[in-house]
């Protein structure tokens, strides 16, 4: 495994990589608060801010929690800004303080009015009416009550076990004696059930659409709940738990059982975070914060429903197209008319795909082909996250009856670590070969593999390659690139791959793919000092690329130092980005864009201008540590000239001229939207409409199309 290198550090060089990833979601925040959004999208938006800042909390601030206690001391050289890992935790804290402020803002003076005047109410248990409160009474005695279970704390009846992420009722309650001094308050707790939805709709005579909160609908039944008690008061809350899984290798213990015994402790981690509505009794507060060992700022008080990520729940409850973004199907590709099968196909030339923009089907039509194929006689796939009804899960199990099948199942892609051990048992009892990659590195890599003895004979490969799961659902919203090809070199360095994961072989068989840890770190490097080379010849030097994070500090020093040799350099970086634009005399050559729009932005496409012999890759990989050092990752090189083109151009050139969803990096770090112009560009809507058979124009005089040189000054606002 490569040795990263220590490129020399000069305080401020990098954004700290957490305040960062903070700074992504409020730009997810911003599409709640944008109202050119429909308004149901908007919704969503911040129930996805709300179950992004979950995941946050539950592995990075517990992180931290975790190493503080540990008495770990982050060393000086380490550190992004000098600061230790309790002053880091103060600010990130003050940091989640702000943002929750701004999500209930949000929710109460934009959204709840909007969805109002849309017909569209979210009522407290007082404000419903006659018919309304039989409906949901009855609702209640049929589907929620006998879900329920009050405890009452006290010595004989300790405090529950809260799991991760329950939402709970806590009630303060004190028992009816008569004739006797009043008892102490005691406290009772409620958990809501997980299994019903978080938000009961209600009839409505006057056409309108109305729901009420589950926790509202059993809070007003709590005197049912506790008959004998008077309820004093009551209060909604929510606790985080420390979700990180801190797995040992055990010659005695397989890999899966690891997982499997981790999963079931994830639900019992260490408090990180207690979330309890606003209006809640002092009382309850001190007692739950008490209870779960947390400090004060560990607790954030709510201006409103306690977890926002429950608003998903309004989206789909709501039959309103016209509140939603208008439906959208990819282009489906057909096969040449020569061509007799996708086999055929692929002997003729590679295929590039751009989802959701070109359909997931033929992804699926590949895996599906060759399991049903009896000329494909071997087949090998990895699986990092996939859907419960993949039609490419079901092909493996029914090809593993003919043919070789093997699949390499990373078990701890994060929060699918259950379903990948159901998946990992179900193929093994179908008969395929699975594996777990390599112990300490994730199998993060998106490859399959099919062997078939063609026609004329001859044995060849056929591969896909791409940069996002093999997910048919989350293909319809996340933007992924796909190649499908037979190119001898390529499905060569696949099956190298596939090699290394199953017996750890090593070696310069990957080519040319980049293979993470092993090449990878040192091949993008090698590609950035090319351009510098030519900077330093006075010939033109440019890249582009396009990721979801960009925190690897050895690629981000090489990056500085192309800067200062004339390289353009122009980033695409959805999420967190540690490298600091537009510093004079460091990184004024660079700049970085986040596109947040109606797809997650999720392709890795990385182009280099190498002297008008213009070089494009894509790959599984961001420019992370743990995507560069930690794990199994492929980037692939692309060949064909046409492809090249709409990756160059198409692509990478649409996402460089959007200035609608687009925001820049600012030197001190903020995000700010491009300069408004008359008619906005959306690279998403420009690809929409490119794939629908428009013919989109792009707006040239605004934002000039990338060239070799200088190509995209206007974008240089920061």
């Amino acid at each position: 495994m490569p040795r990263r290198s220590s490129p020399a550090r000069v305080p401020h060089r990098f954004f700290n990589r957490d305040e960062s990833w903070l700074r992504f979601n409020w730009r997810v925040l911003e599409e709640a608060q944008d109202a050119r959004n429909p308004l149901l999208e908007r919704v969503k938006f911040l129930a996805i801010t709300a179950s992004n800042l979950d995941e946050f909390v539950e592995i990075r601030v517990a992180g931290i929690l975790q190493r503080l206690e540990d008495g770990y001391v982050t060393p000086a050289t380490e550190a992004d800004d000098g600061m230790s890992e309790q002053n880091r935790l103060e600010e990130l804290n003050r940091l989640m303080h702000a943002f929750v402020h701004d999500q209930y803002r949000c929710w109460n003076e934009q959204l709840l009015p909007a969805l109002e005047k849309a017909g569209i109410r979210v009522l407290e248990w007082s404000q419903l009416d006659d018919t309304a409160r039989e409906h949901a009474e009855q609702y209640y005695n049929d589907e929620v009550d006998p879900l329920l279970t009050p405890v009452t704390i006290d010595p004989a009846h300790p405090f529950p076990r809260v799991l991760n992420k329950a939402l709970c009722i806590a009630l303060l309650l004190r028992r009816k004696r008569k004739g006797s001094a009043p008892a102490q308050p005691v406290l009772g707790v409620i958990t809501v059930p997980r299994s019903l939805p978080r938000l009961v709709k209600l009839p409505c005579s006057s056409g309108c659409t109305e729901f009420i909160f589950l926790h509202d609908l059993i809070e007003a039944q709590a005197e049912r709940l506790y008959r004998g008690y008077e309820v004093l008061a009551k209060t909604a809350f929510r606790v985080t738990r420390n979700s990180n899984l801190y797995l040992q290798e055990e010659e005695t213990r397989s890999l899966l059982e690891s997982v499997r015994s981790e999963l079931h402790n994830r639900r019992k981690g260490d408090a990180v975070r207690l979330e309890v509505s606003e209006d809640a009794d002092p009382e309850i507060v001190e007692r739950l914060r008490a209870n779960f060992e947390l400090d004060e700022r560990q607790v954030f008080m709510t201006d409103g429903p306690v977890n926002l990520s429950r608003l998903m729940n309004l989206y789909s409850g709501v039959d309103n197209d016209g509140l939603k973004f208008p439906p959208f199907h990819g282009r489906e590709y057909r096969l040449d008319r020569k061509s007799a099968d996708l086999w055929e196909e692929l002997r003729s030339n590679d295929i590039l795909l751009h989802h959701p923009f070109d359909t997931y089907s033929l992804v699926e039509e590949f895996i599906e082909a060759a399991a049903e194929d009896p000329a494909v006689v071997s087949m090998k796939q990895t699986l990092y996250r996939t859907s419960a009804d993949s039609p490419m899960f079901a092909a493996l199990v029914d090809a593993a009856q003919l043919k070789d099948v093997t699949v390499v199942v990373e078990l701890m892609a994060r929060f699918d670590e259950a379903s990948n051990i159901r998946w990992a048992r179900t193929l093994e009892d179908a008969g395929v070969q699975v594996f777990h990659g390599i112990f300490g590195l994730k199998t993060h890599c998106k490859l399959a593999l099919m062997v078939r003895r063609d026609p004329d004979g001859v044995v060849r490969r056929y591969a896909h390659l791409g940069t996002g799961n093999y997910n048919p659902v989350t293909a319809r919203f996340y933007s992924d690139i796909s190649l499908l090809t037979a190119n001898p070199e390529i499905t060569h360095g696949v099956q190298a791959v596939f090699n290394y994961l199953t017996a750890e072989a090593e070696g310069e068989l990957y080519r040319p793919l980049m293979v993470a840890p092993l090449t990878l770190a040192d091949d993008m490097e090698r590609l950035i000092e090319r351009e510098i080379e030519h900077a330093k010849a006075g010939r033109p030097a440019h890249m582009i690329a396009k990721m979801n994070g960009l925190l690897d500090r050895r690629l981000i020093e090489a990056m500085y130092r192309a800067s200062q040799a004339g390289v353009e350099i122009d980033l695409i970086i959805r999420g967190m980005c540690a490298l600091r634009p537009g510093v004079p005399g460091l990184s004024d050559r660079i700049r970085v864009r986040s596109i947040v729009g109606r797809f997650l932005e999720h392709s890795r496409i990385f182009w280099f201008l190498n002297d008008g012999k213009d070089e494009v890759y894509c790959g599984s990989a961001d420019w992370m540590p743990r995507n560069l050092y930690e794990r199994c990752e492929a980037v692939f090189p692309i060949y064909a000239p046409e492809m090249l083109r709409r990756l160059r151009d198409d692509i990478l050139g649409s996402y460089l001229r959007d200035d609608a969803k687009a925001r820049l990096l600012t030197p001190d770090g903020h995000y700010v939207r491009p300069s408004q112009v008359s008619k906005p560009f959306s690279a998403q809507d420009y690809l929409m409409q490119l794939s629908e058979g428009a013919s989109p124009q792009i707006p040239q005089a605004e934002a000039p199309a990338p060239q070799p040189a200088r190509p995209v000054r206007s974008m240089k606002k920061s």
